[in-house]
């Protein structure tokens, strides 16, 4: 069973992404609910990222109560983490970025998503090695 902590931790990241799907939806672009939040963009391919970041919502929403779910959520976490990294060193992303322009704000929220992971992580973990 998941330990308060680690309930409210997957509840958080819930609510986080009922956040960013929110932001995409309307076009809000603010950094850490728009990873890309100073690039070009297409509605439309905002409105299909919303909808697409409900099954994180739903995903940390069901490891929050069921343990048996974390281990998805923490796989799923990590590929995004891994596929964020590849964005950020990919020649498509450096096309649209301005002469100078830097990708350490999206490293930087990338490395706050992987902070999250390990925080994650490590409560699942303690909570295996309680049960």
């Amino acid at each position: 069973m998941n330990s308060s902590l680690t309930r409210y931790a997957f509840m958080a990241g819930a609510l986080y992404f009922c956040c960013m799907a929110a932001a995409h939806f309307f076009g809000l672009k603010y950094p850490l609910l728009f990873v890309y939040y100073d690039t070009p963009f297409y509605g439309y391919q905002d409105k299909i990222i919303s909808f697409a970041v409900l099954a994180y919502v739903a995903l940390f929403y069901q490891a929050a109560r069921r343990r048996d779910a974390v281990l998805t959520a923490l796989v799923v976490m990590g590929v995004t983490i891994l596929g964020l990294s590849s964005v950020n060193l990919s020649e498509a992303l450096a096309e649209v970025l301005t002469s100078g322009q830097s990708t350490m704000p999206y490293w930087i929220q990338v490395a706050l998503f992987a902070g999250y992971w390990l925080a994650l992580f490590g409560l699942w973990r303690r909570d295996g090695s309680h049960n």
